[in-house]
């Protein structure tokens, strides 16, 4: 199957009751990288900052879309990418990646047919230059690429507000370790979950029930729970959406959206996860591309935001890990902004991590050139890179 140097778990029911008995063991602090003795999934060891190139360090900031990397593959609407059957490396890929080396790639559900084919994707993928992290979205509920594939034998979870229902934050720890199981044994490091985001609108579309509670003191207590069960298992967790996006209206997959409150009023709600999360040593948070012009005086989105990123995140919340944008081909970005113009922006404002940008080639070069302009300070670059490379050793 080519999956790589994981234990394999005979039945999930199984790997639930050791997450049971695991949480004896949990402390509330996920700095940890896992199991004592285990592997990385990635070695860093031949990844020296001292001794890489400028288009080396900018590739390591970079996680993309496998159709990324093939020049041949021309989309407009997500629906189209379906029908490109992207789930090989193949050789346009290698050819492209000899000059644009990435950090990371993240697969969806397109990209993943079965366990065979994704055992041989990820050995694939982990030869590409530039010694490139997996990621996914795994939440459990509707957003999970694996479990909603029939040819998977894993569990399926209602939502997070269904397991946040039972009143018992320990729920959420086994799913995530169950969850956490799964994707590690098939060859990820990273799950771009839980959601940390409160539910606080009833007309928000995009987020729900992917959301653990209305109640941000209930929803902190089960994302930190969340967190520390993928982290048990090995994995990478991300809390998710940055400055949060349950109390807005419109989806960022398509348009600007916005939220009216002001920093005050969010610290008594949106932050009281993150702040939770942060404290039990979340490793990554993932941006939201909603303003919050109340917070920051303009109409940028919080992905593009030093206001939001640094003086917000890193500066008041004292967050040290990575920061990773939202996809970057989403309307929220693309309808206001070149995709080269938001990718340096969203740099400048402080992301570690530009995640899935339109016309990748141009836009890496755009970055590129920007350093060597001195747009971007390098040291700006090595912030991240350093981050980056601690990270897969």
């Amino acid at each position: 199957m080519g999956i790589r140097n994981h234990i394999r778990i005979s039945s999930w029911k199984g790997a639930a009751l050791i997450g049971t008995i695991a949480i004896l063991a949990a402390c509330g602090d996920n700095s940890s990288s896992g199991p004592e003795g285990d592997t990385p999934a990635t070695s860093a060891s031949t990844l020296d900052i001292s001794k890489m190139s400028i288009r080396e360090k900018v590739g390591q900031m970079f996680f993309v879309r496998p159709e990324a990397l093939d020049t041949s593959i021309h989309w407009n609407e997500y629906a189209e990418l379906p029908d490109y059957k992207l789930q090989h490396v193949n050789k346009t890929m290698l050819a492209i990646n000899e000059d644009y080396p990435v950090g990371g790639v993240i697969l969806y559900a397109h990209n993943i047919v079965d366990e065979a084919q994704l055992g041989e994707f990820i050995a694939e993928i982990r030869e590409l230059n530039g010694s490139p992290l997996l990621a996914i979205d795994e939440e459990g509920g509707r957003v999970a690429r694996i479990a909603n594939n029939g040819n998977f034998d894993v569990p399926k979870y209602e939502s997070m507000a269904a397991i946040a229902e039972s009143g018992d934050p320990n729920e959420a720890y086994k799913a995530a370790f169950t969850i956490g199981s799964y994707v590690k044994e098939y060859g990820f490091d990273i799950d771009y979950a839980p959601v940390a985001d409160v539910n606080t609108n009833p007309e928000n579309i995009v987020i729900g029930p992917r959301a653990f509670s209305d109640d941000p003191e209930t929803a902190a207590k089960f994302v930190v729970s969340y967190l520390n069960g993928l982290d048990s298992a090995g994995v990478i967790g991300t809390l998710k959406h940055f400055p949060g996006h349950g109390d807005v209206k419109t989806d960022t997959h398509s348009g600007y959206a916005e939220t009216n409150k002001t920093w005050e009023e969010m610290l008594e709600c949106e932050m009281v996860p993150f702040k939770a999360g942060i404290k039990a040593g979340a490793k990554m948070i993932m941006t939201a591309h909603i303003a919050a012009p109340k917070v920051t005086g303009d109409d940028l989105p919080a992905t593009l935001s030093p206001v939001i990123l640094q003086d917000k995140l890193r500066g008041e919340l004292g967050f040290k890990g990575i920061i990773v944008t939202d996809a970057m081909d989403m309307g929220a970005i693309t309808t206001q902004f070149g995709n080269a113009e938001a990718a340096i922006k969203s740099i400048q404002a402080g992301v570690d991590v530009v995640l899935c940008s339109r016309e990748f080639t141009q836009v890496f070069d755009a970055v590129v050139k920007a350093v060597e302009d001195g747009e971007i300070k390098e040291t700006r670059i090595d912030e991240s890179v350093k981050r980056i490379l601690d990270l897969k050793k």
